[in-house]
Order: C-alpha cells, then sequence, then structure tokens
C-alpha cells in the first residue's frame, strides 16, 4: 500500500484541496438549480425543507455511508478508482464473468470522461455569474471571461502543478470555513430550516410533488457530483485523511452553507436568483467572487488530473493507444500531462460553454454519467465483497439492494435530462468506450496472432548456436510482446544483416493485473544458451516501466550491461487491412489511425533513441 509520508493534519488539508474541490462548489449552483424547477417559480416552505432534506440526506446516504464508509475499503496496494475496482473485482471470476466486469469498468471510465468535459465547464461558470448579482450590466462577459480563466487554466498544465497544488489546500480551507461562516449567517434568519435534517421533510415533498419528484431528484444529484473523487484519489493521500476531511470539514461547511441559503430564501424568497451570493453581506460579494472562482478554479483542475490519470491507466492496461506523457514532478510520479489528452479536453470543454453558456443551462446535461458510475460502482463492490471478502452472499445482496434502490433512482430520475442537454456527456462517454473497445479488441486480435511457442523459440536457438551467423561485439536486446515469441526484429536482423550480437538478450515486459510489483517479484531471468538471456519484467498498471532499472536488475543477477552500452531492436509493423465491410471496416480503420499516431515502444520505456534500430515488414489485419 501507498503509505502516506505526510502529518495528518497536513493530508487532512492536502485532501481539501485535490479531493473535494468538485463536491465543494457545488452550493454555487446546487440551491438555487433545485429551486428553479417549481413550477411558476411558487417557492414554498414545504419545497425549500423538502430540497435540504434531500441534500442532506444525499451526502450522507451516497458520500459518507456509501463511498466514505463501503467503497473506500476496496483498495487494491491502497490505490482507489474504477478501473482498480474493474480489476479487484475479475480476480476471482471466471472468463465470462471477467468479460462482463471489464465492460462495467470501461463503462465507467468512459462516464468519467463525460463528466470530466461538463465539471469544469460548470465550475468555472457557476462562480463568474456572482458578476450578475453585483453588476448587471456587466453579464456579457461572462462566457468571454469564463473562457479566458479555462484558457489560461489548460495552458499552464504543461508545466505542472506540483508548486501551484501546495496553495489548493490553504484556499480551499479558507473557502470551506467561508461556507460554513455564510450557512451560519443564513442559519440566524431562521433556525427552523435545522429540522430539514429529519428525513420527513423529503418525503413529505416528494408525494406532495408528485408530478416534479424525478425532476428533483435529478437536480438533488448536483449535491453529490465528486464522490467519485474520494476513491479515486485514495491512493494519492491514503483512506485516513480523506475520511477524516469530508467528515470534520467538507460535510459540515457544505450542509451549513445549504440550510444558511435555505433559510435566506424562506426570509427572502426573491434571493432565489442566487441564494450562494445574496447570502454574503454587499461588501462581501466581489471577495466571494474571486474566492468561488480560485475554488472552482482548483475544483476544474481536479478533474484534468483526474482525466490525465485514468488515461494513464487505460494506456497502461491496453485499453488506450500509447501517447506522450510528461511527467512534470521529480518526486511524485502521479503528476503527469498529457498533450493531447489535454487539448482535446479543452476544445470540448470551451465549445460546452459556448454551447450552453449558463450553469443553469448546464445542470440539465449533468447527473447521467455521474449516476450511472455510481451504479457501477455499486455492483462491482458487491462483487469485490463476496468473492474477495468472502462475505455472506445474504449480506452482499442486502447491501446491493440498498445502494441500487438509491443509485438507479437517481440515474433514472437524470435519464428525463436526456434531451434537454444530458445527451452530450452522454455522447462523449459512449464515444471514448468505443474508442477503447476498438483499441483493446483489435490490439487483443493481433497479439493473439504471434507465436508463443517455448519449444519453437529454444529449437531456433540451439541452430543458432550450432551454426552460428557472423558474431559482433556488444549486447544485443530484442523486445518481445510474449514471453516465448521469436521477435520479428530479430528474424529481420539475421535475414538482413546476417549477423548476431555476443550477447542476445530477448526482453518482454508485461503489465500485470495489480497497481505496482515490488523489486524482488520485478524480474525473471534465464539464459537459454551461451549466448541468449531471456528476461521477463513486470509491471503494475500504475507504474512506468523504465529500462535502466530493468538492466540494473539484471546486473544484480550477474548480467552486467548499461542502456548506453546495449543495442535495442524494436519491431515497428506497417499494417496493411484486409479486406473489410461496413462497420469492420470502419473499426480498422479507428485502429489503424491509433496505430499509426502511438508512441513507438522506444519512447514508451523511455530508451535513447541512439540506441534504438527498428525494424519491421508489412502485416495483415
Amino acid at each position: 500500500m501507498t503509505a502516506n509520508k505526510q502529518p495528518l493534519p497536513a493530508a487532512m488539508l492536502a485532501a481539501a484541496g485535490i479531493v473535494f474541490g468538485d463536491i465543494g462548489t457545488s452550493p454555487l449552483y446546487t440551491l438555487k438549480e433545485c429551486l428553479s424547477i417549481l413550477p411558476d417559480g411558487h417557492i414554498s416552505p414545504t419545497a425549500i425543507m423538502g430540497f435540504l432534506s434531500l441534500i442532506f440526506w444525499g451526502l450522507t446516504l451516497i458520500v459518507t455511508l456509501k463511498y466514505v464508509c463501503f467503497v473506500m475499503r476496496a483498495d487494491h496496494d491502497g490505490e482507489g478508482g474504477i478501473l482498480t475496482l474493474m480489476s479487484l473485482a475479475r480476480q476471482h471470476v471466471s472468463a465470462r464473468a471477467s468479460q462482463i466486469i471489464v465492460l462495467m469498468g470501461l463503462i465507467g471510465s468512459a462516464f468519467f470522461y463525460g463528466d470530466g468535459v461538463i465539471t469544469p465547464a460548470i465550475s468555472v461558470l457557476s462562480a463568474i455569474e456572482g458578476i450578475e448579482v453585483v453588476a448587471p450590466k456587466l453579464s456579457h462577459i461572462i462566457v468571454p471571461l469564463s473562457l479566458l480563466i479555462l484558457v489560461g487554466l489548460f495552458m499552464i498544465q504543461k508545466h505542472g502543478t506540483e508548486k501551484v497544488s501546495r496553495i489548493f489546500g490553504p484556499i480551499m480551507l479558507v473557502w470551506f470555513i467561508t461556507l460554513a461562516l455564510l450557512g451560519v449567517r443564513g442559519i440566524m434568519m431562521n433556525p427552523t430550516v435545522l429540522l430539514a435534517i429529519n428525513p420527513a421533510y423529503a418525503l413529505e415533498f416528494l408525494f406532495s410533488h408528485k408530478a416534479l419528484s424525478f425532476a428533483a431528484l435529478g437536480m438533488v444529484v448536483l449535491a453529490v457530483t465528486g464522490a467519485e473523487a474520494l476513491y479515486a484519489d485514495m491512493g494519492h493521500l491514503g483512506k485516513k485523511p480523506i475520511r477524516l476531511a469530508w467528515i470534520v470539514l467538507v460535510m459540515p461547511a457544505l450542509v451549513i452553507n445549504y440550510f444558511g441559503q435555505g433559510a435566506l430564501v424562506l426570509a427572502q424568497p426573491e434571493a432565489v436568483q442566487n441564494p450562494f451570493y445574496i447570502l454574503a453581506p454587499g461588501w462581501g460579494q466581489i471577495p466571494l467572487i474571486v474566492l468561488a472562482t480560485l475554488a472552482t478554479v482548483i475544483a476544474a483542475q481536479s478533474v484534468i488530473s483526474g482525466v490525465y490519470t485514468l488515461t494513464h491507466q487505460a494506456i497502461r492496461q491496453g485499453f488506450l493507444p500509447p501517447v506522450r506523457i510528461i511527467y512534470t514532478s521529480s518526486t511524485e510520479s502521479g503528476q503527469i500531462y498529457i498533450p493531447v489528452v489535454n487539448w482535446l479536453l479543452f476544445v470540448a470543454v470551451a465549445v460546452i460553454v459556448l454551447a450552453f453558456r449558463q450553469s443553469s443551462a448546464l445542470s440539465s446535461a449533468y447527473g447521467i454519467v455521474v449516476t450511472g458510475t455510481m451504479v457501477l460502482t455499486a455492483c462491482l463492490v458487491c462483487i469485490v465483497a463476496f468473492k474477495n471478502w468472502h462475505w455472506p452472499l445474504p449480506a452482499v445482496l442486502a447491501c446491493l439492494a440498498v445502494m441500487l434502490l438509491v443509485d438507479v433512482t437517481l440515474f433514472s430520475a437524470n435519464l428525463m435530462k436526456l434531451l434537454s442537454g444530458g445527451w452530450v456527456p452522454v455522447l462523449l462517454a459512449f464515444t471514448m468506450l468505443l474508442f477503447m473497445w476498438i483499441w483493446s479488441s483489435e490490439r487483443i486480435r493481433l497479439i493473439r496472432r504471434l507465436d508463443n511457442d517455448p519449444v519453437g523459440l529454444k529449437a531456433m536457438i540451439q541452430s543458432l548456436e550450432a551454426n552460428p551467423p557472423q558474431r559482433v561485439a556488444g549486447t544485443a536486446i530484442f523486445l518481445a510482446r510474449k514471453e516465448y515469441e521469436i521477435p520479428q526484429a530479430l528474424l529481420h536482423n539475421l535475414k538482413h544483416n546476417r549477423v548476431l550480437h555476443a550477447r542476445t538478450v530477448l526482453l518482454h515486459i508485461r503489465t500485470v493485473d495489480t497497481p505496482r510489483v515490488y523489486n524482488q517479484q520485478r524480474l525473471s531471468m534465464q539464459q537459454l544458451s551461451p549466448t541468449f538471456w531471456q528476461v521477463t519484467a513486470a509491471y503494475g498498471w500504475h507504474e512506468v516501466p523504465s529500462m535502466q532499472e530493468i538492466l540494473h536488475l539484471c546486473g544484480m543477477e550477474g548480467f552486467g550491461c548499461s542502456v548506453n552500452e546495449a543495442s535495442f531492436f524494436t519491431s515497428h509493423d506497417t499494417l496493411v487491412m484486409k479486406k473489410r465491410k461496413g462497420l469492420a471496416r470502419i473499426k480498422g480503420g479507428i485502429f489503424h489511425f491509433f496505430q499509426r499516431n502511438a508512441l513507438r515502444v522506444h519512447e514508451q520505456f523511455r530508451i535513447p533513441p541512439n540506441r534504438v534500430i527498428e525494424l519491421g515488414g508489412q502485416k495483415e489485419f
């Protein structure tokens, strides 16, 4: 497990900045959007108390009980997230069930990409919309200013967030304290709002507004968006700091602020236009806009970093093509920058801002992918509880039923948003799912066609030892995609150059279904003949294979060689598509495009270009 080296208070502060940005900025728009669905703008005490009760119990049941108390137990060597949960759930199941679990994990990952486009847009827009409260005549600058902030945010990604992230925690601490203070100010206007903790108010509202009940649940989901971040960021900070930060700081501040907004609207119904900003005194509204903008930038940054992390995991597990990844920290391997993802995400977010233009319009597109991920998480964690933790089946089914009762209800309620904008993140999600499926399925088909015959490999080596071609000094390392594959680069070298190096290494780097592999289990080395060695290096999907590390471990096994002394032979075949029809041809064309633009092997494993010899030919697929 990844140990959290920070003192607990510092780790809790870091959690406030890294984990809770999304859910922490939801008071900017949640209650306003909830009340906006009431017919003819009729704000009744029943509706206000009902929404407050729904928000409170949503935070309690979904975030606290489901994620903090239950889902966060499912760690894989300290790591969390939907792909981690997928890898845990498929450990002790049949091959058929494993395929279904992989599909669930990929759908959940694709949903995260959809959420990653909406969140920065709605967060920044909702913060800048405070200008309408302070200076209504400047409302026309909200969209341009939001775009300007987003441009700046995406431009600084290439410089890394190591230094900037140090101030995230203190800013978010100030933010949560401000939320609580504003909430207390509002509650003092009408302390009876505290009675909304009683779930009877939620039930009374739902039963008395049956026509609106589904729409109401669809809006309440805005209060719990970001719950997945608690689980996804577990590997960076550890369980205890995240749990304590939520219970001690974040949830109390959110609840107090929501109840303060409710009390304000009860006392001043006209405040419903923007209860968050009107809750502040006049002198504090401009500073509050500045603080809210900083908080939403941090929230957007957290989502962007999450998209990078998810992409890295998907690449390492073979679900996306390798792309250039820049490591922006000398000490933290998790701090990365992926240029192609950064700019594709920026274009998508900018289009969303220009298309919807208001946070209230975006709220109609929000929620489907979030609640869809919640449903999948509930199913996967219950598989882990049954298969990995060996819980009794009745207990597992009871937990699953309770979670699905909440999650499926919310997911169904949000499906009503499909035609009013919800199709946008769903389309983005299923586009990503399609890409992941195409890349992984076509890649598996190609790898399956490779020979993996240990008898054939040994026979070839014996033949070469008996009748060797001309030998040259040095060490040649041939990268193989299977453990007992005869590398195509070796065959091409023998055919065209008719030489062998004094020492030949057949190296296979494999990704195992765990986050990381410890050094004592990293390397398997076998001498096949006087001049041939077979090396298999295992890496987890949270790690980055390093050729320098592999050769260092080989040296500890008695095979001395450095990166700058070896010649690395890799295969890069030109793919030629067979005759395909219809969708199969489109699928092949997409895979061909990805393969042509994917990172080369030496770039993936950080081998110096001047040590690489790339050989290949044409291959049909």
